[in-house]
């Protein structure tokens, strides 16, 4: 697995998308490439607007589990990139009270819910990678 890391501008993430070959998955999958890396999942938008630039919000359907999906990363830069059927994203941690955290990876703030095991005391501001399934990440371009 590769992580490609670079900062963009906090207007979010410019990615371009590139369809893929589809087999019987539910979801349009795309591919999705970045100053950040490039990695193949779900698109949520209108069909017609995969092979064009988009800025884009990432959702996941996954918990944040510490020492499960998710820990300290060794480098301190945003990545995307995968790892067989998972997709890794590292950004930096921030933690709410309500039992959810917020990954910030390139300019993008992608919302977690916490389960346990929760994150460690000091771990609040931290580089993190977090390790989904590919189906449980869902792609959406919005205008700014």
């Amino acid at each position: 697995m590769t992580l490609l890391g670079s900062t963009v501008d906090d207007c979010g993430v410019l990615v371009e998308t590139e369809a893929t070959r589809q087999d019987s998955t539910p979801s349009r999958m795309v591919r999705v490439r970045s100053a950040l890396g490039t990695v193949v999942v779900p698109w949520r938008g209108d069909p017609a607007g995969v092979g064009r630039e988009h800025h884009v919000e990432w959702t996941v359907d996954e918990d944040m589990t510490w020492a499960g999906n998710t820990m300290p990363a060794a480098i301190a830069s945003s990545a995307v990139g995968e790892e067989g059927d998972w997709i890794v994203l590292r950004g930096r941690l921030s933690l709410t009270a309500d039992k959810a955290a917020f990954l910030e990876v390139g300019g993008s703030q992608i919302l977690f819910d916490l389960a346990d095991p929760l994150p460690p005391d000091g771990a609040d501001g931290t580089w993190v990678e977090v390790r989904v399934r590919r189906d449980s990440i869902g792609l959406w371009p919005y205008q700014l």
